[in-house]
């Protein structure tokens, strides 16, 4: 089975030097897709220099910083022209362990989707404030009861995907720009009746750089829900 790993990134030079060998050498016959927008950081600039010793590392360089969303479809689109079986996504910032790769694609076995999940079978997330997890698990909750998916945790970013799953998801209308992509495209598989599992993992606050979260990521997520619930 061809693994393709899609990473979107924005100033994450720091991390992406680290994560690139790791990732080369927990599943090194995977293509590694980063999808950055034109980073100020000197991340399409280390891209080019480290596809030299990787080359099955593939980038995507966009025009500027354009959204998370449209930058995991743009990857998933580059993984499917890569002959890609399976899709992994996760974050840059090693919140991520990529150790759990394998587990994930294990997954995949039995469903269509298999996420990554901080709170399958209880919590399981590593230096974060009580009140930020409380909003996350509040989230989570939130997303379930509109949608009525029965899913622990509709927000990880961390997932692992078959390709038809991935076909359907860019066949769709996926509108959402920021994080709520993340339950907007799970919810469209879910839609098209893909088959959808959890595979519990531990997340850790990322490693180096600064989080995208703002209020309008956040304005997006507590919309885009009602949005998808009524069919738009």
């Amino acid at each position: 089975m061809q693994t393709a790993i899609v990473l979107a990134t924005y100033n994450e030079a720091a991390n992406l030097s680290a994560l690139i060998p790791r990732l080369a050498e927990i599943v090194p016959d995977a293509w590694i897709v980063v999808v950055d927008d034109n980073s100020p950081d000197g991340t399409p600039e280390l891209l080019k220099s480290l596809q030299q010793k990787y080359p099955k590392l593939a980038p995507v360089i966009r025009s500027g910083k354009l959204g998370y969303g449209s930058a995991v479809l743009d990857g998933f689109r580059r993984a499917l022209e890569l002959g890609a079986d399976a899709i992994v996504t996760l974050d840059a910032d090693f919140s991520h362990d990529p150790a759990e790769i394998p587990r994930l694609l294990a997954g995949l076995k039995d469903a269509d989707v298999a996420i990554g999940s901080r709170y399958y079978g209880g919590v399981r997330v590593l230096n974060w404030h009580v009140s930020r997890l409380l909003l996350s698990l509040f989230a989570n909750r939130y997303v379930r009861t509109i949608l009525g998916m029965a899913v622990e945790d509709a927000t990880s970013g961390y997932r692992a995907y078959r390709r038809p799953a991935v076909e359907a998801i860019l066949a769709s209308r996926v509108n959402s720009k920021g994080y709520s992509f993340l339950v907007e495209v799970l919810y469209r598989a879910y839609q098209r009746g893909m088959r959808i599992t959890e595979v519990p993992i531990v997340y850790s606050e990322r490693r180096e750089g600064q989080s995208k979260m703002s209020k309008g990521v956040i304005g997006e997520a507590i919309i885009r829900p009602w949005l998808l619930r009524f069919g738009r």
